[in-house]
């Protein structure tokens, strides 16, 4: 039986996996991929660490040069869910040229867009026990951001702006919740085009709205 190793006249650097061939991403992207398909598939909790590691086509002491473990992984990938919506947020909170009803309803697409283009269902990690420890609140933060980019949006249309400062706060609970909750209805029917799934959940979300 052979060894592993110098003594051996292996190879000691970084051994392909046999599940991923050489994608050309750098070895944390490469992490950051095997940990959204074991995560979501095999659930947090039953991955370990040396799963990832040799999904990604790495030893898995060579992991902790990338990452420091399983929940700095879920964190990057729970903000990669949020952060870029939040983005595009700001943008449109920032352009008084257009229509509050027409950036609501933009946001909306965008971010159904992003939750349901991925290759793994990202928002499900949403629901995990482990996503409300003090490690994670960096993305309670960026998501408590972009609610708030709601409820801005929605606050400037005229049947937003009409609403009593309660009533705002739960339409824009109802309007966000719809938003996160697609990822659900979304994969009861994988096949259904994204782009036209985004804009009828946006439509549904500014019918909430009360727009």
């Amino acid at each position: 039986m052979g060894t592993t190793g110098a003594q051996g006249g292996r190879r000691v650097g970084r051994p392909r996996a046999d599940q991923r061939p050489d994608s050309g991403l750098s070895p944390r992207a490469e992490l950051l991929a095997a940990a959204a398909e074991l995560f979501t598939t095999r659930g947090y909790a039953a991955t370990t660490t040396r799963a990832v590691a040799e999904l990604a086509g790495m030893r898995q002491a060579s992991m902790y040069h990338y990452v420091s473990g399983k929940e700095e992984l879920l964190a990057d990938l729970l903000e990669s869910t949020v952060t870029p919506s939040l983005t595009c947020a700001r943008e449109l909170l920032a352009d008084d040229t257009t229509p509050a009803e027409d950036r609501l309803w933009e946001l909306c697409r965008t971010d159904v867009e992003l939750l349901c283009g991925g290759a793994h269902n990202l928002g499900g990690l949403y629901l995990l026990p482990e996503v409300r420890a003090e490690r994670f609140a960096g993305f309670h933060a960026v998501r408590a951001e972009l609610k708030d980019a709601y409820r801005q949006l929605l606050a400037a249309t005229a049947a937003g702006g009409a609403l009593a400062k309660s009533e705002l706060e739960l339409r824009t609970d109802l309007l966000f919740g719809l938003i996160e909750g697609v990822i659900l209805v979304h994969r009861s029917d994988p096949e259904r085009p994204v782009s036209a799934f985004a804009e009828a959940t946006a439509e549904a979300a500014l019918r909430i709205a009360g727009i």
